[in-house]
């Protein structure tokens, strides 16, 4: 419990500067990803059931909020789509639809980290050398500034480099670094935050940068952006209310649709994802976790915010922090609220290149080359599903590269149960065929195939007794030749109590069926 404050700093300092980008790029006011952030720290923290998932506004969503909100007649208009998407999300859990997160690959979830790594690192080199054309946490290949993710990297290196940017993110990530393998074991240091050291860092080098260097000096176009008010009436108006008129407009349940199920598909996969970087391996009940997004979501479109998902960025970084409960992820919610309220000037010091040191080094731990050579040495199978959702996410956008690796990855899972489940054995007038392992709708062209290479006046046994499924179709299959067997001399024995489980076999009149 002790180790959930530092990581909440550490969360928070991840989520802010990312709650405010995803804010900007979706054309939304930027207090919205904020109202989102804490919402999704305290109240879908509250409500879920993972220990280290931690939830908010989501770079995947941004496409579609953008044409939402350009699509409806008001911001608030979008918010009422936003309470519906959460509803329907309530709904979807009630009927137990979390359940297909568990049939996606593990080749495709550990793609989809390594993904995030390395766009991370990509996405957040331009912000280290002093350019900000892209906004934090953008993970689409084209840029909103008409460059890509690759030749933003080269604009910043022939046009912006910032000296001083550079020079703050280089020695943040070094401390970085340096402070994971140099923390002390014991001792209070043990849980001073790493990133929390960074951001003093960046703004007390900028400030003596403004001493002694001037023209080092980062302007306010490189630092943190967050709104600040000046009146306890002004920060009441950053939140607003969904506008229940339109609650007759399709357009405004069409969006609440889409909302729901990309942000469902989204949560799904990130808390899958998490579940495996959680070192002690706890198992995150999906269908209450769809409930606990939704409740997230119908709480954010109430008071002004964006809609919400399970974000593998800051799970990861809160992961990594050392958190062991969701009080890590309750608290950085806490800690959104109370900055942004209290301390808004303070936030406005932090140099966005400090911030990019974070996420490089979060990024980099995501992605580690050890990553690669295991999904290599496990084969193709698992190697090929693995690259392709990487290189789909970082050429594309996330959603977009996620489909495309879950179809590559269960294209490769339906050719693995294409391999040969049957075995067909022939010694003179006696015959085995015996399944492997269990028998589903694509094993019913092989046990067709097998049973017709059986001899007339043969003896066969159909051993079962490896499966604890057989597929009804293929039950027909057996059913149908028994009762053509006696018509070719052709004794038939089944041997396996799943036939009996799966569906009786028909006992022909002239075939003795015998169950070992």
């Amino acid at each position: 419990m002790r180790a959930d404050f530092p990581a909440s700093i550490v969360v928070f300092l991840v989520a802010l500067p990312l709650c405010l980008g995803v804010a900007l790029a979706s054309g939304a006011p930027l207090f919205s990803g904020v109202i989102a952030g804490i919402v999704g720290g305290i109240v879908v923290g509250a409500l879920s059931k993972s220990s280290l998932s931690v939830s908010g506004p989501a770079a995947g969503l941004t496409v579609i909020v953008f044409a939402a909100i350009e699509r409806l007649p008001s911001f608030e208009a979008f918010l009422l789509a936003v309470m519906l998407a959460g509803i329907i999300q309530v709904a979807l859990a009630a009927t137990r639809s979390g359940i297909a997160a568990e049939f996606v690959p593990s080749s495709v979830i550990t793609g989809m980290l390594a993904a995030i790594g390395l766009i991370l690192i990509l996405k957040q080199v331009p912000h280290a050398l002093g350019y900000d054309g892209d906004f934090e946490g953008s993970f689409e290949f084209a840029q909103a500034d008409g460059r890509n993710t690759f030749s933003a990297i080269a604009t910043a290196v022939r046009q912006h480099l910032s000296p001083g940017a550079i020079l703050i993110a280089f020695v943040s990530l070094a401390f970085l670094f340096w402070w994971d393998k140099a923390r002390p074991k014991e001792g209070p240091l043990r849980f001073v935050p790493g990133p929390l050291v960074v951001v003093l860092i960046g703004v007390g080098g900028n400030a003596l940068f403004g001493l002694i260097k001037p023209n080092w000096q980062l302007k306010a176009s490189h630092l943190v952006q967050v709104p600040i008010a000046k009146s306890f009436a002004e920060f009441t108006s950053f939140f607003a209310t969904p506008d229940f008129s339109q609650i007759s407009n399709s357009a405004v349940w069409t969006i609440a649709l889409t909302l729901a199920i990309v942000a469902s598909l989204e949560s799904l996969l990130s808390v899958k994802a998490v579940d495996e970087l959680d070192p002690q391996r706890r198992t995150t009940p999906k269908n209450w976790e769809m409930m606990a997004q939704g409740g997230g979501n119908i709480v954010s479109g109430l008071i002004g915010g964006l809609p919400i998902t399970s974000v593998i960025v800051r799970s990861s970084a809160n992961v990594d922090a050392g958190a062991q409960s969701k009080v890590s992820t309750m608290l950085h919610g806490a800690w959104l609220l109370l900055s942004v309220a209290f301390i808004p000037l303070l936030l406005n010091l932090i140099p966005l290149a400090a911030l990019a040191a974070v996420l490089i080094a979060t990024g980099y731990k995501l992605t580690k080359p050890k990553l690669f050579t295991d999904r290599y040495k496990q084969g193709w199978t698992q190697f090929v599903p693995f690259v392709v959702t990487i290189a789909a996410i970082l050429f594309t956008d996330l959603l977009i590269g996620i489909v495309i690796g879950l179809t590559v990855g269960f294209v490769f899972v339906v050719a693995r149960n294409f391999r040969s489940a049957i075995t067909f054995v022939c010694d003179g007038g006696d015959c085995l065929i015996r399944a492997r392992r269990n028998l589903y709708f694509i094993h019913k062209y092989e046990l067709q195939k097998e049973l017709g290479r059986v001899p007339n006046d043969a003896n066969l046994l159909i051993d079962l007794s490896s499966t604890s499924y057989v597929d009804l179709d293929n039950v027909d299959i057996i059913n149908a030749y028994i009762k053509g067997a006696a018509y070719r001399g052709i004794n038939v024995t089944v041997r396996g109590d799943i036939a009996e489980r799966s569906a009786p076999l028909i006992n022909a009149p002239t075939t003795e069926v015998r169950f070992a």
